[in-house]
């Protein structure tokens, strides 16, 4: 049975209450878990991005009683797609490589808690290793819920002939596979797994009849605000959320909550702890000689021998208020903490490695603690090299819309940042001596310290929600 269900929500402030309040998915879903049974879930990060990103969906677990240690995000070292899924390219996973380190993945949980089922939840590129898995890979057997947010499981394009060996490609032979129909009634997905699919009403980069974001702007695609459904699951449209937000969003837990559960979430705020201790991996990026812009690709490669700092700034002006809390050598496998941190305190992350600039990282204060917190050192482009400072406004777990967010950039509307949600980040280049700089989003405010170029730092100010 194919189930559609259209969230209505107001944007950010009342969304964290409705999200919870309007949400009818009962049932859909399977009998809420007794408190000792709490079903162990794996999360899977979409193309190019990290374990990191389920970091607030981990939080909103926890907040309603979720065991810690049942909570798992992977971390795929090589998490960008293959131009063409049937020939190697160097730094790139294929789907087949991606569906193994997911299985290897669930056979290490299920082994570790004694679960014979796990909850598969995957953002966009990890939807697709999801499907595979349950198809081809024995995952009929091991997961019971399975749940895709923004996966284009029906294509970013779907157009005979155009990069068909694309994984993303809805007229290729891998989503064909993967969409051929499984019973009489047509359904796309695999029993006796339970399937959602959530998406947004129109405002999706990935699912857009217009290729303006694959660069191909005036080209149709083929592919509808509809292309992440799934005939045969439960389907839940969400207004106004983006891409990433299928996934990262209140309502997107809230949903996922409620499916697997079949009952809503006390609360989709993020309840604070006493203790915090943070802990993560600092990694570093790729080298790609056929990109003459940056030369750089995305990989979870741990990068050892860089230098790790961090600070408690002031919430005020960024600027450190005592020594650091933490500098260490970073391991060869990328690890760095635990760390214990007050709770609710801004933080700086300060990386320093041979051939990259010295990062400087800054956050909002953490409510509770985390073992994803994923640190990248970055490199400065060509283009910023001669500018006295470099800071970016980022937003991993979301994009930035300024038809839709309010938002400002060291006082003003961030230039360069089209509507319709489809950047992540914005980018100024301030003069002058080094002070204070803040990036507000919806609420969120991260103040840092602007750095000097020319001494090689690069500055971000990266936003949580």
């Amino acid at each position: 049975m194919t189930t559609k269900t259209m969230i209505s929500l107001p944007r950010r402030s009342a969304l964290v209450a409705a999200a919870t309040a309007v949400l009818a998915l009962a049932g859909c879903a399977s009998q809420a878990p007794s408190q000792d049974s709490f079903p162990p879930i794996v999360f899977v990060h979409g193309n190019g991005d990290t374990a990191a990103l389920w970091q607030t969906t981990v939080w909103r677990f926890e907040s309603n009683g979720w065991p810690r240690e049942r909570l798992h995000a992977i971390d795929l070292p090589y998490p960008l797609n293959r131009d063409d899924d049937t020939k190697p390219q160097a730094g790139r996973t294929s789907t087949a490589e991606h569906m193994a380190y997911l299985k290897a993945e669930v056979d290490k949980v299920r082994q570790a808690t004694g679960a014979a089922k796990v909850v598969l939840i995957g953002n966009s590129r990890g939807g697709n290793a999801i499907r595979n898995y349950v198809l081809n890979g024995g995952g009929e057997q091991t997961v019971g819920h399975a749940i895709l947010g923004g996966t284009p499981n029906h294509g970013v394009w779907a157009i005979p002939g155009f990069r068909e060996g694309n994984e993303f490609a809805g007229t290729g032979p891998f989503l064909k596979g993967l969409n051929a129909p499984k019973n009489a009634a047509g359904d796309e997905v695999t029993g006796p797994v339970r399937w959602m699919t959530v998406r947004s009403d129109n405002n999706d980069k990935f699912a857009q009849p217009d290729g303006l974001w694959i660069g191909q702007k005036g080209m149709a695609t083929n592919v509808t605000a509809a292309g992440p459904e799934l005939k045969g699951a439960t389907n839940v449209v969400i207004p106004r959320i983006d891409h990433r937000e299928t996934s990262f969003s209140p309502a997107a837990f809230a949903a996922a909550y409620q499916f697997i559960t079949g009952k809503a979430p006390a609360a989709t705020a993020i309840a604070n702890e006493p203790r915090v201790a943070l802990s993560g991996k600092v990694t570093g990026l790729g080298v790609d000689p056929l990109d003459a812009k940056t030369g750089n690709f995305s990989n979870n490669l741990p990068l050892p021998g860089a230098q790790l700092e961090v600070y408690a700034t002031d919430p005020a002006t960024g600027a450190r208020t005592g020594n650091a809390l933490l500098r260490t050598t970073v391991a060869a496998d990328g690890q760095w903490g635990p760390l214990v941190v007050p709770t609710g305190a801004p933080l700086e992350f300060a990386i320093s490695a041979p051939g990259y600039a010295t990062t400087h990282i800054y956050r909002s204060g953490f409510p509770r603690s985390s073992s994803i917190v994923h640190l990248r050192a970055e490199r400065i482009a060509d283009a910023d090299k001669a500018a006295p400072s470099v800071v970016s406004m980022t937003r991993p777990r979301g994009y930035l819309d300024p038809a839709r967010d309010q938002m400002l950039l060291d006082g003003a509307p961030p230039a360069g940042v089209p509507a319709g949600a489809g950047v992540a980040s914005a980018k100024i280049k301030p003069e002058g001596p080094q002070r204070s700089v803040a990036a507000q989003f919806n609420g969120e405010r991260v103040v840092g310290q602007t750095w000097p170029a020319a001494d090689g730092h690069l500055v971000f100010l990266e936003l949580t929600y």
